[in-house]
């Protein structure tokens, strides 16, 4: 095992390198628009419901960025990812090397635009005037399996595109349904404690809970909380490795 991932590490870094820069290839600002992108959408979705959520809700604009910040990169890696075989068809078809490279690949491209985007977010949570205390050393929980299920999900969206690729639009009005029960602008206290169970449901609303508790709130989660988040990764990576291992050699004949 070892010796494989030696074998394909230098084709890995290419990958990424080229992954991550072809994402801004031909655009003057390049790579600042990590940084820019999400400051964007955060200042209009503040501006639309600041006056609709905000009067209630503590440290609205961290509210509103952790939730945009998390799904943003729940949607960039997910959506990235379920492309990354038919991106690369030309070469998985000529050179035999492991096909779930292109899309790890996509997955740390996704995950280096979502590591410069949290470094605006802790500013922004200091210029919030929220204590950076040694409880936001959990957030590597929430990012590791964040990352995990990411990986499990584009496995299993690359492999089922590569069959069906009308699910590429499916999977937009899908993300879209996700963002809205998602409670990015809004709160769920308003909601019935029955009703707020239901969000459980949407494995991304449970990732933005555990930031939220860890940084507005100033606590660690409930036990039940880490579970669930450890839960829907893993379960999504198996399914996706399973898939892969499946249907794997059945790929080159769709593309």
């Amino acid at each position: 095992m070892m010796d494989r991932a030696r074998r394909y590490s230098f084709l890995f870094e290419e990958l990424v390198k080229r992954d991550f820069k072809h994402k801004y290839k031909r655009t003057i600002l390049g790579m600042l628009w990590s940084l820019l992108s999400p400051l964007a959408q955060l200042l209009v979705l503040n501006i639309i419901f600041i006056n609709f959520f905000g009067r209630t809700q503590p440290h609205y604009t961290t509210y509103l960025f952790t939730g945009l910040m998390v799904f943003t990169y729940f949607n960039d890696a997910t959506t990235q990812g379920m492309r990354a075989l038919d991106a690369n068809a030309y070469i998985i078809s000529k050179i035999n090397v492991p096909k779930y490279l292109f899309v790890f690949s996509r997955i740390v491209s996704s995950l280096i635009n979502f590591t410069l985007t949290l470094v605006i977010y802790l500013v922004f949570v200091a210029v919030d005037q929220i204590p950076l205390t040694f409880t936001f050393f959990t957030l590597f929980y929430p990012i590791v399996f964040l990352t995990i299920m990411n990986i499990g999900l584009a496995l299993i969206l690359s492999a089922l595109h590569i069959f069906f690729k009308d699910l590429e639009y499916l999977y937009s009005i899908f993300t879209m349904l996700v963002m809205y029960a998602s409670a990015i602008f809004y709160s769920t206290e308003s909601f019935s404690p029955g009703l707020r169970r239901v969000f459980y449901l949407n494995p991304v609303y449970d990732f933005i809970l555990y930031f939220r508790t860890v940084v507005i709130d100033g606590a660690i989660p409930s036990l039940e909380l880490h579970l669930i988040c450890a839960g829907y990764a893993l379960a999504a990576f198996l399914l996706g490795f399973w898939l892969y291992r499946k249907y794997n050699y059945q790929f080159l004949y769709y593309m």
